[in-house]
């Protein structure tokens, strides 16, 4: 006879067993994620099949270690397959940086392309923004350190922080302090070249 779905306080207390509960538990915990997880990613390009495998496998061993955090503000395979979602966003950020070298994306540094004109935009600010911008690149390649450049320069190509984290060696968190303190030698150095903070944020305001 086929049990019934299992209450938020049964999945959270059989996990927490040592026994035949636990495994149980897992087992179903496993087959439901597999079959919600492809439809979470299907507006995100997918996953293969075996990396889907290890996403739930990570999935299990991080609900396990987090059992303490649910709240019981939602139905418990909800936030499980949250947490599935989020690894799962992770392995997609990795698999579409796995080819693109760290040395080819930030080798031209911020691309000239940034200072084009935009035809639609007042000639008096096109050419504020481009003078701005031309001393910007400037700043990038004097006044930064050379890890201080690859992050930034990584992170306006798009790399996820996590991404560069891994590339550089170091934690998410180092890549951000790496970001923070370029943009505050960047601002620095503007200001100190005589744009201020109102024509720099109005030389970059988008169109609206």
């Amino acid at each position: 006879m086929k049990r019934a779905p299992r209450t938020n306080d049964e999945w959270i207390a059989d996990l927490r067993s040592r026994g035949a509960e636990q495994t149980a538990a897992l087992a179903d915990l496993r087959a439901y994620l597999l079959r919600a997880l492809p439809g979470c990613l299907d507006r995100r390009g997918g996953l293969p099949l075996e990396l889907i495998e290890d996403v739930v496998q990570d999935t299990l061993i991080r609900v396990l270690d987090r059992l303490g955090d649910f709240e019981g503000r939602s139905r418990f395979t909800t936030w499980t397959t949250t947490i599935a979602a989020r690894i799962a966003m992770t392995e997609l950020r990795r698999k579409r940086w796995k080819d693109v070298s760290l040395d080819d994306l930030t080798a031209d540094g911020m691309r000239p392309s940034h200072s084009t004109v935009d035809p639609g935009r007042d000639p008096e600010e096109a050419t504020a923004r481009n003078r701005i911008v031309r001393r910007l690149l400037e700043l990038v390649d004097s006044d930064l350190s050379e890890r201080q450049r690859t992050a930034i320069v990584a992170e306006l190509g798009g790399m996820p922080q996590e991404e560069i984290g891994r590339r550089l060696g170091i934690s998410r968190n180092a890549v951000y302090k790496l970001g923070h303190d370029a943009r505050r030698k960047l601002q620095l150095g503007l200001e100190a070249s005589g744009f201020d903070a109102a024509a720099i944020r109005a030389a970059f305001m988008q169109e609206r």
